[in-house]
């Protein structure tokens, strides 16, 4: 039976088919047959997922290639039984291992978040009587009691709506309450506009109503949605791509060099014990081993940057992605807009008006129109100083709000005007009405959709008094408001009226206008044409109706009103081949449910964009989780939202987003610039000691010296180099293609360069001091000193790609001053102190040989500012031409 109902279509079928196929009535189900049931459906709970064991998760960290990287650098150490550089590296991988372990475990709460948003009690009727019971004890046939605040325990088919409404925006992002009616409807209805359906862990926000269940536990539109977080699995972010694009060259390089230098150094006759020595060393200037420590601790100043922008990571690799970021899916209510309902426009007398303005209350027409918001209302307003709170429904609450800032005293007027006879808000009547007494005065007050109160009208007033209905002048206010995205109300009245409310109003004064909307946030505009100056393309992905979404876009420059908006009806009707070339054209996704917003993402990636994903609610949680970025909403967002995402804002505003993007950009500036500057030197390393075998000569650089190198005064100075500041115009780029690696074409020809530049160098003070002192052991220090001074120097070539490192402050990155004469300090107490001279085998410079290391070392910038110099003045003159 089960498979049964999860295949039948509820929306479609009149209540007495409902009841039929459940087998169920108005008495509700007897104990027995709920007990029958729930052994067949089981307890109506969200299954949670097993997590995996800590083990598993422990293991998985070391499935990455930075960490390859690692574990081959400390097999190498040990090899050469350098145990306490062994060590280190092991701390770094427990390290890693831990942070990891950490964020993956807290990732696997997202599941778990929805139980929150199941409701634990629910009212039933069972034989006849109306009991409380757990949620979790509810079956499919139970007939279920609603009333306003209560939290919606499962999917039912609603059998009673009176004046029911329900906010259901964490399921389908509309902002409005959604009316509910009984009838049945037309078959495949969007999730939004199934108004005979109530949905699990959505709210009651006014009236009552009954609802027979038809779905529990995992069969649920909530239920799917968990269902969906746990299936998909997050896409490699281009860091992690990068990464394995990055270590499977330095494997080859490896491989390549130990290719080269071995056989070479046995046809020469070496010792197969010195050549092992050869390949080792090879190995370790080939192994950038504080590369993964460096990315580590960029990503890390990359988060605490965001954090101090409202933006909270909280997974590593997404520091990174956001600078990759080429298109933002933005959810529209409470992420560009404030999900807060509000009157923009006023009309009466001919006159648009906004509310506030100071002739509000004065012109009586005005006044009446927002007088009849006020009483033709169920919301409450409660004022304390200058703040101003409202309960109830998110219009009502509007009109409330609109009469209060144009200065009409809102709990004044009603408790002026008594209540004597109401009638609420129907789907089927479109409107509301109240009868109310002034002392000696009695009128009622309407207000609903403005073509069902003016058949109500026969007159309308005017600042010169009542005037004959101007339909005309009515219909294009309407239209007006309405082509501006605005949910339209109409407001009227009558005065000396029969005593009670019995039919339908008529012979009534039109009154006026009011025009509502969830607007945008504060400098959202702004930040979306930032992000389109920076070459991201912002596209909107909402469940709210297609003309208010075509509203608000084109408010904030995400598109024109003339351009195509996709429903999640449209979607229905075409494939992924379809779907993938239709996204790069349109940029408005509405009425859309979870499964089309996961295609619309899908469709965005399989273009090769990287995707960032905003959203609050859990209708947006699937999505989260399969973009490049998911971004939650902190304030107003639900845990599972949060808990699905790579990025939380703290304070809900898109803009947060635009910052976000520009750190993450600098993030990534940072550790191309740390990997350049590692990867040269250790090109350096490789080329010089391949140079020494194919020349005869005896290693310029031992292992234990190459490990001091990349460990100790390169460690220094490429944390540093993560802390630089961002370079001008970063945020003005284009994104970086998804298939560029973390080192660019440029940066790899410039490695050679260098590497070649400081190669040489080293290559030519080692063979002057062995040739000229005939030690060894002088000439080996020389050349490691000669290595180290290249590298404080280099360390300034890296600071930019395009940008003279003469032209960049040196106080523009303390730290990096600090680390550069710390390297070099350290080195040189290396020289003099007992233990290390032992464990490096290195000995005092004389100080005459460090006037030709210090020249020798500054032909490393020589060669690379000439190298900026070539490349701008080309691309300048590509520009002129172009």
């Amino acid at each position: 039976m089960a498979n049964e109902l999860s295949s039948f279509d509820w929306v479609a079928e009149p209540v007495s088919g409902v009841e039929h196929t459940l087998a169920t009535g108005e008495r509700g189900l007897t104990d027995v047959e709920v007990g029958r049931r729930r052994e067949e459906h089981g307890p109506n709970v969200l299954t949670e997922a097993e997590p995996p064991g800590i083990w598993s998760v422990l293991l998985h960290q070391f499935q990455s290639p930075l960490v390859y990287i690692l574990l081959v650098a400390t097999a190498v150490t040990l090899a050469i039984e350098e145990y306490v550089d062994a060590g280190v590296i092991f701390v770094v991988l427990a390290l890693n291992a831990a942070i990891g372990l950490f964020q993956e475990r807290k990732a696997e709460n997202a599941v778990r978040a929805l139980m929150g948003l199941v409701a634990p009690k629910a009212h039933v009727i069972r034989s006849g009587t109306d009991v409380v019971v757990e949620s979790s004890e509810l079956v499919p046939g139970d007939l279920v009691l609603l009333e306003s605040g209560q939290r919606i325990p499962a999917d039912l088919r609603l059998v009673d709506a009176n004046a029911l409404a329900v906010d259901e925006s964490l399921l389908t992002g509309e902002s409005n309450p959604a009316r509910k009616q009984t009838g049945p409807l037309p078959p495949d209805r969007p999730l939004g506009d199934r108004t005979n359906m109530a949905f699990t862990g959505t709210v009651v926000t006014s009236g009552r109503g009954r609802g027979y269940v038809v779905a529990t536990a995992d069969r649920t539109e909530l239920g799917k949605i968990a269902t969906q977080i746990r299936e998909e699995k997050e896409p490699p972010t281009p860091l992690q791509q990068r990464m394995a694009r990055f270590a499977r060259v330095v494997g080859v390089a490896v491989a390549l060099a130990a290719l080269v230098s071995v056989p070479l150094g046995l046809i020469r006759g070496e010792s197969l014990s010195d050549m092992f020595l050869v390949g080792v060393a090879l190995a370790v200037s080939a192994i950038p081993e504080g590369l993964p420590v460096v990315f580590t601790i960029t990503l890390a100043i990359g988060v605490q940057r965001m954090a101090d922008r409202h933006a909270i990571i909280r997974r590593l690799p997404a520091v990174e992605t956001l600078g990759s970021i080429t298109t933002i899916g933005s959810d529209k209510t409470g992420t560009l807009t404030t999900n807060r309902m509000t009157v923009q426009e006023v009309w009466s007398a001919g006159r648009m008006l906004e509310p506030g303005e100071d002739s509000m209350i004065t012109s009586e027409p005005v006044r009446l129109t927002l007088l009849a918001g006020v009483l033709t209302n169920e919301a409450n307003l409660t004022v304390v100083e200058d703040e101003v709170e409202g309960t109830g429904d998110p219009t009502e609450v509007a009109l409330l709000i609109s009469a209060h800032v144009s200065g009409l005293d809102v709990n004044h007027e009603r408790e002026a005007w008594s209540s004597t006879g109401e009638i609420p808000f129907e789907p089927e009547h479109r409107y509301s009405a109240t009868l109310r007494t002034d002392r000696d005065r009695r009128a009622v007050f309407v207000k609903g959709a403005p073509e069902r109160i003016l058949a109500m009208c026969h007159d309308m007033a005017t600042e010169d008094g009542i005037r004959p209905l101007d339909l005309d002048q009515i219909g294009q206010a309407v239209a007006g408001m309405a082509s501006r995205g605005l949910r339209v109300l109409a407001m009227a009245y009558a005065e000396g009226v029969a005593r009670h409310l019995s039919d339908d109003p008529d012979h009534l004064t039109f009154l006026g206008l009011q025009g509502m909307i969830d607007p945008p946030r504060e400098g959202v505009k702004e930040a979306v044409a930032g992000c389109q100056r920076s070459g991201i393309r912002v596209v909107m992905i909402t469940g709210d109706h297609a003309d208010t979404a075509r509203a608000i876009a084109t408010d904030l420059g995400i598109s024109s009103s003339a351009d195509r908006v996709i429903t999640g009806e449209d979607m229905e009707a075409i494939d992924d081949d379809q779907l993938r070339a239709q996204v790069e054209e349109v940029a408005v996704f509405a009425r859309v449910s979870p499964e089309h917003k996961l295609r619309v993402v899908r469709s965005l990636q399989s273009n090769d964009e990287v995707v960032a994903v905003t959203g609050d609610g859990v209708n947006d949680a699937p999505a989260l989780k399969v973009a490049d970025v998911g971004v939650a909403m902190g304030r107003s967002g639900t845990d599972v939202a949060r808990e699905a995402a790579d990025m939380v804002l703290a304070d809900d505003n898109f803009v947060s987003i635009y910052e976000a993007v520009r750190h993450g950009r600098v993030t990534f500036d940072n550790l191309r610039k740390v990997t350049f500057f590692l990867i040269s030197s250790g090109a350096a390393e490789i080329l010089a000691i391949l140079a020494a075998v194919a020349a005869g000569w005896p290693l310029p650089l031992l292992p234990a010296q190459i490990l001091w190198l990349n460990l100790v005064t390169n460690g220094v100075q490429d944390i540093a180099l993560a802390f630089e500041p961002a370079e001008p115009g970063i945020i003005n780029r284009a994104p970086r293609p998804r298939r560029e690696g973390i080192v660019s074409r440029v940066l790899w020809q410039r490695t050679l360069l260098s590497g070649l530049v400081m190669a040489a160098g080293t290559l030519a003070m080692f063979r002057w001091v062995l040739d000229s002192t005939g030690s060894l052991t002088q000439a080996q220090s020389v050349a490691l000193t000669t290595m180290v001074i290249f590298q404080a120097v280099h360390a300034g070539n890296a600071r930019s790609e395009t940008v003279s490192a003469l032209r960049i402050s040196p106080f523009s990155n303390r730290m990096l001053l600090i680390a550069v004469l710390a390297a070099v300090g350290l080195h040189v107490a290396a020289l003099h102190l007992p233990f290390t001279q032992f464990v490096l085998r290195v000995e005092p410079i004389p100080v005459n040989t460090w006037i030709p290391i210090l020249l020798t070392s500054l032909t490393v910038l020589v060669v690379v500012e000439f190298d900026k110099w070539m490349r701008t003045r080309h691309e300048t003159r590509k520009v002129v031409q172009g």
